[in-house]
C-alpha cells in the first residue's frame, strides 16, 4: 500500500473543485446559444483532442486500443444521460440546489452496489440512505410553496445517471486504465452528442463569443476528473470526499454574485445532511475492508 499524502491530495482536490465550478459557469454561459447536446458535443471534442495529444506525447497510445467496449458503451450511456440532465437542470434551478442534489448519487451507488457488484447491503448503508433522503427532501422541498419543479426532477435523475456510470466505472477500473476510460468517455460522448444534436437536421456552431466557454468547459471537465483521480491515488476517499463538498458553498456564492441567486440556508443544510450520509458510507466501507484507489 502506497504512502498517503493528504496535503497533496487536498491541493489536487482544489484543482478538481475549480474544474467542476468552471464547468457549471461555462454551462450557464453556453445555454444562451447551444442546446445541451451541442454543449456535450463540443465539450467532448475538446477532451478527445487533449487526450490524443497526451497519448502521442507520452507514448500511451497503445492503452487506447478498443477493449471492453460493451462496458464502455453502457458506462457512457449512463453518463451522457446524467450529464445532459445536469446541463438542463443548470438552466432551471440554482447552482447550490443542483450541486446538493448531485451529491446524492453516491447514496444510490451504495444501495445498488450489492445488486451489481456483489457488495454487502448493511444496516448502516440503509440508515445512511435514509439520512440522505431526508437531505434531498430539505433541498427539493417538494411540498413547499414552489412545489416539485422539472428542474429539481432533472437534477435528481442526473444523480441516477451518474450512479449508473459509477457502478460500471468501478467494474472497468478492474479491467483497464483510467486514461483509457477517460478517452472512451470523451470519444463516445462526442458521438452521442453529434447524433442527438443532429436529430433536428442542424447543429449550431458556437459563436466567437461562446468559443472560449466551449474550451473552458472541455478543459474544466477533463481537468476536474484528472485532479479527482490523482487526489484519490494520494489519500483515502474518506479524506478526499469531504473536500469535494466545498463545491456546494462555493457554487452558492458564485450563484449569488454572478447570477443574483438567493443564498438559501435550507439548501446548505440539506446538502450538509446529504454529505453526512455519504461520509457515513465511506467510513463504514473503510472499516469493512480497505479498497485500493485508482
Amino acid at each position: 500500500m502506497q504512502d498517503q499524502r493528504p496535503i497533496a491530495a487536498f491541493v489536487w482536490m482544489i484543482g478538481s473543485i475549480t474544474g467542476f465550478s468552471l464547468v457549471a459557469v461555462s454551462g450557464r454561459a453556453l445555454a444562451s446559444g447551444l442546446d445541451t447536446f451541442e454543449v456535450m458535443l463540443y465539450r467532448s471534442l475538446v477532451g478527445v483532442g487533449v487526450l490524443l495529444a497526451i497519448a502521442v506525447w507520452t507514448g500511451r497510445a497503445a492503452e487506447l486500443r478498443p477493449s471492453f467496449m460493451r462496458q464502455h458503451l453502457l458506462r457512457n450511456i449512463f453518463h451522457f444521460a446524467g450529464q445532459n440532465l445536469w446541463l438542463y437542470a443548470l438552466s432551471l434551478i440554482t447552482l447550490a440546489q443542483l450541486c446538493a442534489l448531485e451529491f446524492s448519487y453516491p447514496i444510490l451507488v451504495a444501495l445498488t452496489a450489492p445488486l451489481f457488484l456483489g457488495e454487502q447491503l448493511t444496516r448502516l448503508r440503509i440508515g445512511a440512505a435514509l439520512v440522505g433522503f431526508i437531505g434531498i427532501l430539505i433541498v427539493a422541498r417538494p411540498f413547499g410553496a414552489g412545489g416539485f419543479s422539472i428542474g429539481l426532477l432533472a437534477a435528481l435523475l442526473c444523480a441516477v445517471g451518474f450512479a449508473g456510470a459509477a457502478i460500471v466505472t468501478k467494474k472497468l477500473t478492474r479491467q483497464t486504465s483510467v486514461f483509457a476510460i477517460l478517452f472512451w468517455l470523451t470519444t463516445m460522448q462526442s458521438a452521442f452528442g453529434f447524433l442527438c444534436a443532429a436529430i433536428d437536421g442542424q447543429i449550431a456552431l458556437p459563436s466567437a463569443a461562446l468559443l472560449p466557454w466551449v474550451i473552458a468547459i472541455g478543459l474544466g471537465g477533463l481537468g476536474a476528473h484528472l485532479c479527482l483521480t490523482k487526489a484519490l491515488s494520494l489519500a483515502p476517499a474518506s479524506i478526499v470526499t469531504p473536500v469535494d463538498f466545498l463545491r456546494l458553498p462555493l457554487l452558492a456564492v458564485i450563484g449569488s454574485l454572478a447570477y443574483g441567486e438567493a443564498l438559501d440556508l435550507w439548501v446548505l443544510v440539506g446538502g450538509a445532511i446529504i454529505f453526512a450520509a455519504n461520509f457515513i458510507n465511506i467510513r463504514s466501507e473503510a472499516r469493512l475492508r480497505p479498497l485500493p484507489m485508482a
